[in-house]
């Protein structure tokens, strides 16, 4: 599958303080990669020399096939952009503001209409086509936002926090959109973001920034299984005895954890309230029901957990940043 988006040796400097530190990447068509870092991290600078906004000190970039610091106009052909606030004519209809951006584009009226029809049913706001963008609610001009992106038949969509400010039915049914983008257009996705949530749920892959180093790359289950190689799951198996006395108890549990711990790729085993704790690397919960059972132990409750985005965020981002 051919690259997007190719990143080598990136490097941006704002007098002695280095904001984007050799940053390498590739980006495949059609996927769908996330951002993801605190504010300072990074993110919105890389993006801007993405785009040709601002100059690199070092290191190269082609987005698809074409340098954004030599070739900017031919970047900007292929290259849709959605920031987090989104600035409309607010005296023009959506309708209106995507007619302008079409003949901006020097796309033919007749195409433009048909794409304009096209984009306000598929975002949604097919119903509020001549309303004035002034009288649009936030979650409305994000949507008029992706439409507007979407004009030109971009190749690649750069999303900045595009989800700022929605309420959670709009931040879905937009991040919906976005993901279907991708999956029956083919279109690549860089989103921007710090919200963990946003970002698994729409990401193929998640890049992680630390003060302007991309320390991370790769789909959560790959960087979970990095972070946390000895036990990327746990289960919880809660249970309970009829004997009162101690040493019987005692012995009960040790053995029980003997036998779990003999179970193949268990790692752990740990026993607190009630509550036996398998740290494993596959899904082993029918043995742990056995083995319980055939203990003479009652099973009350069953729980696994694989570690996602927000455990491989905690065990990162310690130490946080500061604003861009």
């Amino acid at each position: 599958m051919e690259n997007s988006i190719e990143i080598s040796g990136l490097t941006k400097k704002y007098g002695n303080t280095t904001v984007v530190d050799n940053l390498n990447l590739s980006i495949k068509k059609g996927e769908v990669f996330g951002l993801l870092g605190p504010n300072g991290a990074g993110k919105s600078t890389s993006i801007r020399m993405l785009l040709g906004l601002t100059e690199i000190n070092s290191g190269s970039i082609r987005v698809c096939g074409f340098s954004p610091q030599s070739q900017a106009l031919k970047v900007k052909e292929k290259v849709g952009y959605l920031p987090e606030d989104v600035g409309f004519y607010n005296n023009l209809t959506g309708r209106e503001n995507l007619m302008l951006t079409a003949r901006l584009n020097k796309i033919a009226h007749a195409e433009a209409e048909q794409s304009v029809r096209h984009l306000l049913n598929l975002v949604g706001l097919s119903a509020e086509t001549d309303k004035k963008a002034g009288f649009y609610s936030r979650g409305m001009r994000q949507r008029l936002g992706l439409a507007d992106v979407l004009i030109k038949k971009p190749d690649v969509i750069i999303l900045d926090e595009p989800t700022l400010g929605l309420d959670p039915k709009g931040m879905k049914e937009l991040l919906d959109k976005i993901k279907s983008l991708s999956q029956n257009d083919g279109i690549t996705v860089l989103f921007s973001s710090h919200h963990l949530h946003q970002v698994q749920h729409i990401c193929d892959r998640v890049g992680i920034f630390v003060k302007g180093k991309l320390i991370a790359a790769g789909d959560i289950q790959s960087l979970s299984g990095e972070l946390f190689a000895e036990s990327p799951m746990v289960i919880k198996a809660g249970i309970t005895m009829t004997t009162e006395q101690d040493n019987s108890r005692q012995q009960t549990i040790e053995d029980l954890k003997k036998s779990i711990n003999l179970i193949d790729r268990v790692s752990d085993v740990k026993y607190e309230s009630d509550c036996l704790i398998i740290g494993c690397d596959r899904d082993i919960s029918a043995e742990i029901s056995k083995r319980v059972v055939g203990a003479n132990v009652d099973l009350v409750s069953l729980t696994k957990k694989a570690y996602g985005l927000n455990d491989i965020y905690n065990k990162y981002f310690e130490g946080g940043g500061s604003d861009e």
